[in-house]
């Protein structure tokens, strides 16, 4: 499962690089995979993870601060985030 994680941190890594995002995937021993997203205000970490049958981003606990994985505008979601 870390596998699947890291696969789809790498993704949303090179979508926000596009974006002009720049990120910094973290892999340690005692935590699930995240990457750290380079905003304008502040860094915000980003985890993926299984939900039921699909995956999501999420970079906090509230009701918005989700996405869909394969959402087209997962990237853009987050570097908003990033940028507050």
């Amino acid at each position: 499962m870390q596998e699947d994680q890291y696969i789809h941190l790498v993704r949303l890594a090179w979508d926000l690089r596009g974006l002009g995002v720049a990120a910094r995937l973290e892999l340690p021993l005692a935590e699930k995979p995240y990457l750290t997203a380079q905003g304008m205000r502040r860094p915000v970490r980003v985890i993926a993870y299984r939900f039921g049958e699909h995956w999501i981003y999420q970079w906090g606990r509230g009701r918005n601060q989700w996405i869909g994985a394969l959402d087209p505008e997962a990237a853009q979601e987050i570097r908003k985030a990033a940028a507050r």
